[in-house]
């Protein structure tokens, strides 16, 4: 079985690990062009537990958030890149705007999302406390943003078109 796998198939597999007194951790993004941020960001998600899923934004999600030229990475590929890292166990690709339904269905031990997100407006924070769970903000890594690695593509090209210019 690959690390992407269907929510049903999520729901089976943590159902396993919890009875076997396993501790399910959840996030979620959009993780479009991974970097050491990401990464490292995953890595103290999993730290936090037994099992770490990763509700990971469809490609229409991506558009109805961020915007039209969102993603840069097709879906596919940011799981493929996702499954390549051993901190992430599952992987479940959602439609939605949130991942509501994700963490209601899996109902994690701890919600983990990072810092940049203020307590309230972490979706899904209350199912997690009502179930008993937890919810972590783990703090970013400074600069480290696909929207900065963008930022510095286009300077790049703009000064290689002017130098051409």
């Amino acid at each position: 079985m690959g690390k992407a796998v269907s929510l049903k198939k999520a729901i089976e597999e943590t159902g396993k690990l919890r009875r076997r007194g396993k501790k399910i951790v959840f996030t979620n993004g959009c993780f479009d062009i991974i970097h050491a941020g990401h990464v490292r960001y995953l890595k103290k998600a999993r730290s936090m537990g037994d099992c770490l899923i990763v509700g990971l934004n469809s490609d229409p999600s991506i558009r109805a958030i961020k915007g039209d030229l969102r993603p840069i990475v097709p879906e596919k590929e940011r799981a493929e890149v996702l499954s390549a890292l051993s901190c992430v166990d599952y992987i479940v690709v959602f439609n939605e705007a949130t991942p509501i339904k994700l963490i209601a269905a899996i109902r994690p031990d701890v919600l983990a999302k990072g810092a940049d997100w203020a307590s309230r407006a972490i979706v899904g924070a209350d199912v997690v406390k009502a179930a008993g769970g937890r919810v972590a903000r783990i703090p970013l890594v400074k600069g480290k943003s696909t929207t900065n690695i963008i930022k510095k593509i286009l300077t790049i090209h703009k000064a290689d078109v002017e130098k051409k210019g």
